[in-house]
């Protein structure tokens, strides 16, 4: 799917507004493309806040020698590393993350950052956010930039009647900058998920034509488009499910992705979803003082690995892995060398997690060279420009061209082989065609006649929705030979497309179906 397509589907719009229990900014959208054209990928973001000590993360044992010399305080015992290969270990709290490895799951992109490194918490932040070079500043965010090449004008017109969801979702009480375009924010920010408020919108008949007048207008439009928009998430909400039953108690973030998956398997079409994890700015307590393996860098890590490994649990549960796909971020590393405190400094480059099923497992890029004289301020080297990873991340899973990713994001990006081709989900999927299915009428209101040919065998006819769920089994039998007839009634469906799914031992179709 082309850009355009892919724009098509959403947009939104941040204004300082709260829902009563359902915390959102404002919303927009354009029409939604036939089921053809529609990407049905999602994108994860999750934002390290602080920056991450990668060091002490994903461990790089051939180089341990000359790292024990300079952090002795602070260093996993060697005997502790979750080795991942003979070269490289993951620290001892990250068992999910070092299960979804086994699994072929996880992609660890080393040491990612830009040339001219700012050690800045909130400058560098900008910088992952914006997409830009460390001298460019940038008031749009590089997944706002991608949305705005064919939305200049948005917000305006936004939101209309063909489409109702958002289309980036920020977990959280303020929206996501990634997605900040031109004239506003591309994400909304939904605090909770589990109830939607209705925002009084006036009782003023007429405005006044003034300056007054002109803002309050500004501010009941935004109103009405936060109120077109609540109901949607809070019924996908409510209407989705979660399956894992490795959901941690006491985890923030888990928390959050598990209200993620719920959402998207609820029937929410929203394209991207960021979640954030805060406190990796450890200059001090970085590690309990009489177990290294243990302290605050230990707590977050264990709490993001775990998260993620529920997460993708749930989504392999829910049969919907092969649509989404997460990435982490963080606007630094730390400093090689450890300080007096039992923490690390700011830093540069910095590791990047990229998981789910429709990833190339292993590691993109080599273990950090730490030399025998390390000075105080040297911190680990750039290997990939963060840049690449976005762009990668564009192309091949939201199939945007290379020159558009050029256009916006920067003229010397190189594609890194990240993603691996997963079978889709959402479009027309034909196995075997041998049944000769019809299905009459189509689009269909009320009863429909599903038509097949049967080889005398035991065959499964159900109903399946966008997301890849079965909602209902029709028929699962052994039919004669020859044709056959099923009449099924749709008229309990809502309105939208579903498919028709055959399958027997040896042969598998699904049709499309059309519920107006």
């Amino acid at each position: 799917m082309k850009r355009r397509d892919f724009i098509k589907v959403g947009s939104i719009l941040t204004v300082p507004v709260f829902f009563n229990g359902f915390g959102l900014k404002v919303f927009a959208n354009k029409p939604v493309p036939s089921i053809n054209e529609y990407n049905d990928k999602i994108l994860i973001l999750i934002q390290m806040d602080g920056g991450n000590d990668t060091l002490n993360t994903v461990i790089p044992l051939d180089q341990y020698s000359n790292l024990s010399k300079v952090r002795a305080n602070i260093m996993i015992p060697e005997n502790k590393v979750l080795k991942v290969t003979d070269k490289t270990g993951f620290h001892p709290a990250m068992t999910g993350l070092r299960s979804m490895m086994d699994e072929s799951k996880l992609n660890i992109v080393r040491a990612a950052g830009y040339p001219n490194q700012n050690r800045s918490h909130f400058r560098s932040t900008d910088i992952w956010m914006s997409g830009s070079a460390a001298n460019v500043q940038k008031t749009t965010g590089w997944m706002g930039s991608y949305f705005s090449q064919e939305h200049s004008d948005y917000p305006t017109g936004y939101p209309n009647s063909d489409i109702n969801y958002p289309f980036a979702i920020t977990i959280g009480s303020t929206a996501s900058n990634t997605c900040q375009g031109e004239l506003g924010n591309y994400s909304i920010a939904v605090s909770d998920a589990t109830q939607a408020g209705e925002l009084f919108e006036g009782e003023w008949e007429k405005l006044p034509d003034n300056c007054f007048g002109h803002q309050l207008s500004y501010v009941r439009e935004t109103i009405r488009q936060s109120n077109a928009y609540s109901d949607i998430v809070s019924e996908a909400y409510n209407k989705g499910n979660n399956l894992s039953t490795k959901y941690p108690e006491d985890n923030k973030l888990a928390k959050s992705l598990k209200d993620v998956a719920k959402m998207i398997s609820g029937g929410l079409k929203t394209k991207v979803y960021i979640v954030r994890l805060g406190g990796f700015d450890t200059h001090s307590g970085q590690v309990d003082t009489t177990d290294v393996t243990k302290g605050k860098h230990a707590e977050l890590l264990k709490t993001l690995s775990d998260a993620i490994e529920a997460f993708q649990d749930d989504l392999n549960l829910l049969d919907i892995e092969e649509r989404v796909v997460g990435m982490t971020f963080s606007e630094f590393g730390r400093r090689i060398k450890s300080n007096a405190s039992f923490g690390t400094d700011h830093g540069s480059a910095v590791d990047m997690f990229v998981f789910g099923k429709c990833i190339n497992a292993g590691f993109t890029g080599e273990n950090p060279k730490i030399s025998d004289n390390v000075d105080k301020k040297e911190a680990v080297a750039m290997q990939t420009d963060y840049r690449d990873v976005y762009g990668s991340l564009l192309v091949d899973w939201f199939e945007a061209s290379e020159d558009d990713v050029k256009s916006f994001l920067y003229e010397d990006f190189k594609k890194l082989p990240i993603i691996s081709s997963c079978s889709p989900s959402s479009n027309e999927t034909v196995i075997t065609d041998n049944f000769d299915v019809i299905i009459s009428p189509n689009p269909v209101s009320g009863r429909a006649t599903i038509s097949f040919t049967s080889r005398g065998e035991q065959i499964k006819v159900s109903v399946i929705n966008e997301l890849g769920s079965e909602i209902k089994q029709i028929n699962n039998k052994v039919f004669e030979n020859g044709r056959q007839e099923i009449i099924f009634d749709a008229g309990s469906l809502s309105s939208g497309i579903y498919f028709i799914n055959i399958a027997s031992k040896n042969m598998f179709v699904s049709k499309k179906l059309v519920k107006i």
